[in-house]
């Protein structure tokens, strides 16, 4: 009976061990599985969320782009009313310094108007009016050609001295 009974034992330890390796091995199979899974929704997350974070990212170099663009018509009206409110200022002096200005900026296809007009015929206590524009879509670092092109201006109104 002893030999009967530890036949009995050694087949139920034998039995219990192949149920534990294959507990053992439908785990590692379920962790496999959701290795694979995980790998899944890492990518179609990374493919939803690229295209939104390229958009931002290239949004706010256009936005940046567009504010220099703004403040530097900005500074060469303001730069070109100075000169013009000068004694014996002409457009060309005036002009030529918002140039000079907007060259230095790295800003194409600028325009710089006197609205006030002639400075010659202009005395003191007047306004002069300067009015710099320039095309947005030649200034545009990345969307130049995919956007609509938009015409900034910049107005400075000074008093002759």
């Amino acid at each position: 009976m002893s030999n009967l009974s530890m036949t009995n034992n050694s087949a139920r330890q034998a039995s219990s061990r192949r149920t534990a390796n294959q507990r053992e091995n439908q785990r590692e199979n379920r962790r496999e599985n959701q290795r694979e899974n995980r790998r899944g929704v890492a990518t179609v997350e990374l493919a939803l969320c690229l295209p939104v974070l390229a958009l931002l990212v290239f949004g706010s170099i256009e936005a940046a782009s567009f504010i220099f663009l703004k403040q530097s018509l900005q500074v060469a009206a303001y730069e070109a009313a100075r000169k013009a409110i000068s004694m014996g200022a002409v457009e060309a002096d005036a002009a030529g310094r918002a140039s000079a200005i907007l060259t230095s900026r790295s800003i194409r296809d600028a325009n710089v108007r006197f609205a006030s007009g002639p400075l010659v015929s202009t005395v003191r206590g007047q306004q002069v009016v300067v009015e710099v524009s320039a095309p947005t879509r030649t200034n545009s670092p990345l969307a130049g050609q995919w956007v609509a092109n938009r015409t900034l201006t910049a107005r400075v109104v000074m008093l002759k001295e």
